[in-house]
């Protein structure tokens, strides 16, 4: 049981932790019954609290679930380092049982446990992984070797799977892992990240080894009607009492993006008294266009003219068809020629998003920011 109202900057579980009953059932019977699963969503959509929930509901003596974030991986053997020492740690009952696993299931390895200074992390394990003496083969291999042992199913969740497509010789290094990985009866995998558009490049298509891996899951943004009586709920817990219409503002100002809900959410409750009234609620907005501000200051710092007058173009309700003339007469674009390459370099900074609909702006808040400062 929690006091806090709303969680946001990191995996919220517990009652924090709304809706997503039926990816929560769908991903559990995946972890259960030896299922891959690659979850890919736009960022802020809870893809972490949701394998952390599915985590807490179905590990057992029988069943381990390792979870890694890959984000501070750089090399290939950074990740092996990583990978093998997180299926170390959590197929272990004890720190001194760490050290003779990595021995017993690993060649030439000096393991040592490292107290770490980081908040709620106590410590955690190095190897020392050699490349002359590590083959990626037999490190990929760690977790069904453990398994087989000891009769039980791993899970191996990666969190910002997506490093691996940025490494040196990455198509190289796709292909080892899946070579080995197809083959593991007694583990199953649960890949994802946090920028779409790369772990779309990895998964969906069909010139890349990782097409088709596992069951896909594209988490589209919890609905108003579940986060209302949500809200409603936390500032109660907070003796605070906000009406269905401001609970409804606060998810369709930051379009249901999941962590940004809590934050508004947040916000506007640190600005109220006993009952939300308007002004709380725009306080509140204004505190969160002030916390991310500077998030999109730096990522607008080095666009250049013409991609400026793309994202205008866009916050100007214009989706396709760039090139027409009622859009190149408001906005300089450059050439048509021009046009491809600014709608992919804002792909890429995960600016923009390319929908069956057209081009949107991928963030709720940069869209209110842009147009507030930017026009």
């Amino acid at each position: 049981m929690t006091n806090k109202p709303f969680i946001y900057g990191m995996s919220v579980e517990g009652e924090l932790f709304t809706d997503r009953e039926l990816e929560t059932k769908r991903l559990q019977l995946n972890f259960e019954n030896g299922v891959n699963s690659v979850l890919i969503s736009p960022r802020r959509m809870g893809k972490t609290s949701l394998v952390k929930k599915v985590k807490s509901l179905c590990e057992n003596n029988k069943l381990k679930v390792v979870y890694m974030d890959i984000y501070r991986c750089r090399t290939e053997y950074e990740f092996y380092e990583k990978f093998a020492s997180s299926v170390i740690q959590a197929t272990s009952t004890r720190m001194e049982k760490m050290i003779e696993c990595a021995k017993e299931f690993l060649i030439s390895v000096t393991p040592r446990i490292i107290y770490s200074p980081e908040p709620n992390t106590d410590f955690s394990l190095s190897l020392g992984l050699n490349p002359k003496a590590n083959t990626p083969e037999e490190i990929l291999d760690l977790p069904e070797r453990i398994a087989r042992k000891r009769g039980i199913q791993v899970v191996v969740c990666i969190d910002e799977f997506q490093q691996l497509g940025e490494m040196p010789d990455s198509l190289t290094l796709q292909k080892t892992i899946r070579s080995v990985w197809q083959h593991h009866q007694h583990t199953c995998y649960c890949l994802f990240g946090s920028k779409q558009h790369l772990m779309s490049n990895l998964f969906y298509s069909r010139k890349m080894p990782f097409y088709q891996f596992g069951d896909m899951f594209f988490l589209k943004k919890i609905p108003a009607t579940k986060w209302v009586p949500f809200i409603i709920e936390r500032f109660a817990v907070a003796s605070r009492h906000i009406s269905e219409e401001l609970a409804m503002r606060i998810c369709t100002a930051v379009d249901c993006y999941s962590a940004y809900v809590q934050q508004l959410a947040w916000n506007v409750l640190t600005m109220s008294n006993e009952t939300v009234d308007e002004t709380a609620f725009n306080d509140g907005l204004e505190a969160t266009l002030a916390q991310v501000s500077p998030l999109f200051v730096e990522q607008t710092a080095n666009l250049s003219a013409y991609q400026l007058n793309f994202i205008r173009a866009i916050c100007s309700d214009y989706h396709d068809d760039f090139g027409k003339r009622e859009v190149t007469s408001r906005f300089d674009l450059g050439s048509r020629s021009n046009l491809s390459k600014l709608k992919k370099a804002l792909i890429d900074r995960e600016i923009v998003e390319l929908t069956e609909s057209g081009l949107y702006i991928a963030d709720p808040l940069f869209l209110l920011w842009f147009k507030r400062e930017m026009r």
